[in-house]
């Protein structure tokens, strides 16, 4: 017996306790899809790209089952056959919309609830020199080129100072972001627009095995 042989009978038993546990979810890449930069069908507002459905149980990276969720943790622990997923792939259930962050080799798999669904923003780099006409982040030179993504947006731990300093002025919050990476490279300066209307703009990006974890400021306009 091998490492590969002992992870398929991990994954059997998850698929049997996600089984009695668990509920049915619909698992999806759209990444892979026919339009891999539209991820969410903008009429059904369902992913793109389905591949299965199959049982799964979430416990809150507690095997035990004996503690629940907290503020601020978007991460949880997928008792479900992960034979054929792959990092990146999402499945959407009675518990709200998953990505898949890891599939370590003989430890549980690690997913990510999302909350929000984003669009993905440049704007292109002016080059010119002497007078030019306004360069900075409008609605007309942003350039999506990734839309429809489901993501985690939670709250940072820190503000950022209005510019204007008006008397009645709050600081502009800071968020944190997960996504996948298989979103494509994203940039410090990029925009992220979620369905709220809310504009981010990235600040640090940070690419891991897990996906990406971006700290973002709240635009103000």
């Amino acid at each position: 017996m091998n490492g590969q042989s002992i992870q398929q009978r991990i994954w059997r038993g998850y698929a049997k306790a996600a089984a009695v546990l668990g509920s049915a979810c619909q698992f999806s890449r759209p990444a892979s899809g026919v339009t891999p930069t539209v991820w969410t069908d903008p009429v059904t507002h369902t992913l793109n790209n389905p591949l299965f459905c199959r049982y799964v149980s979430l416990n809150a990276e507690d095997m035990k089952y004996s503690k629940p969720n907290k503020y601020g943790k978007a991460t949880w622990y997928a008792l479900v056959d992960g034979c054929g997923l792959q990092p990146g792939d999402y499945f959407v259930g009675s518990e709200g919309t998953f990505f898949v962050a890891a599939l370590q080799a003989l430890l549980p798999i690690l997913v990510v609830e999302c909350n929000r669904t984003v669009t993905l923003s440049r704007v292109p780099r002016q080059t010119a020199v002497g007078a030019v006409s306004y360069s900075g982040m409008t609605q007309q030179n942003e350039t999506p080129y990734v839309s429809g993504v489901p993501c985690s947006i939670l709250q940072g731990t820190k503000g950022e100072k209005n510019e204007a300093d008006l008397p009645g002025d709050v600081r502009l919050p800071w968020w944190v972001l997960l996504m996948p990476a298989s979103v494509g490279t994203v940039l410090y300066g990029d925009l992220i627009v979620d369905d709220l209307g809310k504009r981010y703009i990235a600040s640090s990006v940070e690419l891991t095995d897990l996906g990406y974890r971006i700290t973002a400021m709240q635009a103000n306009t």
